[in-house]
C-alpha cells in the first residue's frame, strides 16, 4: 500500500452535488481538502437533461453544465480532485484512512461521505435478462435509442413523472404505470403528464414480466383492482423509476441507519463516529434533490471545520 503521506483536513468521498458543495466550502475556508471520486463528477444529476429546480440554473440548466460550473468553483478555491474508488475506511485515533482501488492510502482529520444511492430494481422476470437490451433506469442515458418507439415507465414519484415527459421527446408513446391509484409526485408534474398526448397513464397497475427475445418485445401488466392481466405488445423499452437504495456499504460500521438503510445524520451532518459526516441521498431526510445535497455539503464542511478546531 502506498501512503500519500499527506494528512488532509477534510477528505470528501463522492463527487455529487453534495461532495462538490462540501469541497467548495472547505476550500474557501482554506482547509486542506481532497475530493475523491471513483468515476465522474455529478452522480445521478450528471445524466439529467434539465435541472430547472436548482436555484440560479436558468440558462442551460442541464445536469452536466451545472456540475461543470460546480467543478470550476471547487478548483478555483484550491480543493484537490482525485479519481480513485474508495475501497476501505479505517480510523486510528483522530485520523481517518481511506484505501483506494489504486492501493493508495488517503488520510484526513475529518471525513465527509456522500456516495448517493443506486436505482432500485423491481425483481420481476425479464428485468435482469433484458437490462441494457430494452430495460433501463436512466431516460437521459437511453431515451434516444427509442426514437419513434413505444416504451413503458414504471413509478409514481417526481422522477418517474419527469423522466416520462423527457422520454416523449423520442418515444412515440409512453405508458406511465403506477401501482397506486394516485401519484406521489408534485401536482404540477402530474398535471403535465395528464396533458401530454404521448403519455398514457395506467394507475392501480403493476408490471409482472418483461417479454422479448434478444431485446424487449412487450410488458405483461396487471390491474390491481380487477385482477385482469394483459400484455402491452407494442412496448420495446421499459424504464424503471421506483426509488433508490443508499450506497452505505463503505461506512456501515461507522454509522447508524434507519429501516430502509439510510444513514442517520444529525442536523450538522455528523454521525455516531466523531469526525465522520454523511450527506446527500444516502442520509435519512424528507427530500433528496441536488439543492438539498448541496446544502448538506455546505453544512458538513463547516461542521468539519469546527470539529478540527475542537481537536486543536
Amino acid at each position: 500500500m502506498e501512503n500519500t503521506n499527506v494528512v488532509y483536513d477534510i477528505l470528501i468521498v463522492g463527487g455529487g452535488p453534495g461532495g462538490l458543495s462540501a469541497a467548495l466550502y472547505a476550500g474557501r475556508s482554506e482547509m486542506k481538502t481532497l475530493l475523491l471520486e471513483e468515476a465522474f463528477l455529478g452522480g445521478q444529476i450528471a445524466t439529467a437533461h434539465s435541472v430547472e429546480n436548482y436555484p440560479g440554473s436558468i440558462e442551460n440548466p442541464s445536469g452536466p453544465k451545472l456540475i461543470e460550473r460546480m467543478e470550476q468553483q471547487v478548483q478555483h478555491f484550491g480543493a484537490e480532485i482525485v479519481y480513485d474508488q474508495a475501497q476501505k475506511i479505517e480510523k486510528n485515533g483522530d485520523v481517518f484512512s481511506v484505501q483506494g482501488m489504486s492501493k493508495k492510502i488517503y488520510q484526513a482529520k475529518t471525513l465527509i461521505v456522500g456516495l448517493g444511492a443506486s436505482p432500485r430494481t423491481l425483481g420481476i422476470p425479464g428485468e435482469d435478462e433484458f437490462r441494457g437490451m430494452g430495460v433501463s433506469y436512466c431516460a437521459t442515458c437511453d431515451g434516444a435509442f427509442f426514437k419513434n418507439k413505444v416504451v413503458a415507465a414504471i413509478g409514481g414519484g417526481d422522477t418517474a413523472l419527469q423522466e416520462s415527459a423527457f422520454l416523449t421527446k423520442f418515444a412515440s408513446k409512453v405508458y406511465l404505470i403506477h401501482r397506486r391509484d394516485e401519484f406521489r409526485g408534485a401536482k404540477s408534474l402530474v398535471s403535465q403528464a395528464e396533458k401530454n398526448p404521448r403519455i398514457e397513464i395506467l394507475l392501480d397497475t403493476v408490471p409482472l414480466r418483461v417479454l422479448g427475445d434478444s431485446t424487449v418485445k412487450g410488458l405483461e401488466i396487471q390491474n390491481k383492482a380487477t385482477g385482469e392481466t394483459r400484455i402491452l405488445e407494442d412496448v420495446q423499452g421499459v424504464f424503471m423509476f421506483v426509488g433508490n437504495n443508499p450506497n452505505t456499504a463503505l461506512i456501515k460500521n461507522f454509522v447508524d441507519v434507519d429501516a430502509q438503510g439510510y444513514v442517520l445524520a444529525n442536523a450538522d451532518m455528523s454521525t455516531k463516529t466523531p469526525g465522520l459526516f454523511a450527506i446527500g441521498d444516502m442520509i435519512q431526510k424528507p427530500l433528496r434533490q441536488a439543492v438539498t445535497a448541496a446544502a448538506d455539503g455546505a453544512i458538513a464542511a463547516i461542521s468539519a471545520e469546527h470539529y478540527i478546531a475542537g481537536l486543536e
